[in-house]
């Protein structure tokens, strides 16, 4: 968040979200759906199987396609999001800035480094990195508060419907909402869907959002899942999307987030960080209360060798 005065940003629409197919399509192949022990019939949507390893880099090839020529794009992020924004910059040849505060991990800046995007260090955080790049000559892309991000994550739904057959339980994790945002405006096309979305369980902006009715902030502890954590940006549209598809908004502890990431190591030999995880672990929790078949969303695979080490060990 920063201390600047909300910015006007509009709700996506249908139109968006095949728009945001197309662009997605024309670069991505589809993610796999794997079977999965977790439920009869149950499917994992394998985004960690992205080239930059998130789905991340679908809300930025849609937002990234969607400006005009020569239109420069900024965002901010160290993160999944940066590293999506930048790959999607360099297949498209856009004139691409990211901004990344001073405490920015070594190893995520080396990564976003080396493609060809202008990378910029300021601020002690991130909010003081954002502020920056709103700053900056050419359109803002937000992680999540922007309607051709949304409506790119939302190109995962638009592949379930040639992957999958109804009705669905779709499960996917939850930080700025970006994601459940776009599954929720696919899911307005279909009454066979049902979504759960998952946050950690130490920050919980969105449903703490969704409950209001308005953004309110939330205290905010650390969490293995970093993808998960932190406030809302005021004004976003995120929760009003969501809020239109009637989830089930629940939440996935540390310690159930490093079950899951074992579990999905030893069940599939798959890897993913604790936010790519937070579906897997709402529903070993018992959590999630499935009608027809489930689909969980692996998010992302990005974490450190030292982290997952000591998230799979069998204490």
């Amino acid at each position: 968040m920063t201390d600047q005065a909300p910015r006007r940003v509009r709700i996506p629409t249908p139109d968006d979200l095949r728009a945001a197919a197309g662009r997605v399509a024309a670069v991505l192949a589809p993610t796999p759906v794997l079977p999965t022990a977790l439920a009869p019939g149950a499917l994992l949507k394998a985004e960690t199987l992205q080239p930059t390893g998130s789905f991340k880099i679908r809300g930025a090839l849609s937002a990234i396609g969607a400006l005009p020529d020569g239109t420069p794009a900024v965002t901010a992020s160290a993160g999944n999001h940066g590293l999506g924004f930048a790959h999607a910059a360099a297949r498209t040849g856009a004139d691409a800035t990211v901004v990344v505060s001073e405490r920015a991990s070594p190893a995520k800046f080396a990564k976003i480094a080396s493609y060809p995007v202008t990378l910029v260090r300021h601020g002690a955080d991130y909010d003081a990195a954002e502020a920056h790049a709103l700053s900056l000559p050419g359109r803002f892309v937000s992680p999540y508060n922007d309607p051709d991000v949304i409506a790119g994550q939302g190109t995962i739904g638009v592949e379930l419907d040639a992957q999958t057959d109804g009705p669905l339980t779709v499960v996917a994790p939850v930080g700025g909402g970006g994601l459940l945002a776009g599954l929720a405006l696919w899911a307005s096309s279909r009454d066979d869907v049902r979504l759960v979305g998952v946050e950690s369980s130490v920050s919980r902006a969105v449903s703490a959002a969704v409950s209001a009715g308005r953004i309110v902030p939330v205290e905010v502890g650390d969490s293995i899942a970093d993808g998960l954590v932190g406030n809302l940006e005021p004004g976003s549209v995120t929760p009003a999307v969501i809020t239109g598809a009637k989830p089930v908004l629940t939440h996935a502890s540390d310690a159930e987030l490093r079950a899951a990431m074992r579990w999905l190591f030893g069940e599939h030999g798959l890897v993913a960080e604790g936010a790519g995880a937070a579906g897997v672990a709402a529903v070993l929790a018992g959590k999630v209360e499935v009608t027809g078949r489930l689909v969980v969303v692996l998010s992302g695979r990005n974490v450190t060798v030292d982290t997952y080490r000591e998230a799979i060990a069998d204490v």
